[in-house]
C-alpha cells in the first residue's frame, strides 16, 4: 500500500501540451463560450430548428468543464 502513495506520476506529452496551451486561456473565456451556446441554442429553438439547437445546447456542459481544468491546472500547475 505505501508504494501506491510513494509513486511518482508524470503526465504524457499529449496531456502537458494541453495543460501548457490552456493554461494561457482566461478562465472566462470558457464561461462565455458556455453562454454564447446557449444563446446560439436558444436562437435555433426559436427559428424552429429543434435538433439543431439540441446539438449545439448541449455544448455548454463540456464548455463549463473544460473551464474547470482550466482552473485547475492553473490552480495546482503542470508538471
Amino acid at each position: 500500500m505505501e508504494n501506491l502513495f510513494n509513486e511518482t506520476h508524470e503526465e504524457g506529452k499529449v496531456a502537458k501540451a494541453i495543460e501548457e496551451q490552456t493554461a494561457k486561456l482566461p478562465s472566462d473565456t470558457f464561461l462565455w463560450a458556455a453562454v454564447a451556446a446557449m444563446g446560439v441554442s436558444l436562437a435555433f429553438q426559436c427559428l424552429r430548428k429543434k435538433h439543431t439547437s439540441l446539438f449545439i445546447g448541449q455544448w455548454a456542459a463540456p464548455f463549463l468543464l473544460m473551464g474547470i481544468y482550466n482552473k485547475i491546472v492553473k490552480t495546482e500547475g503542470h508538471d
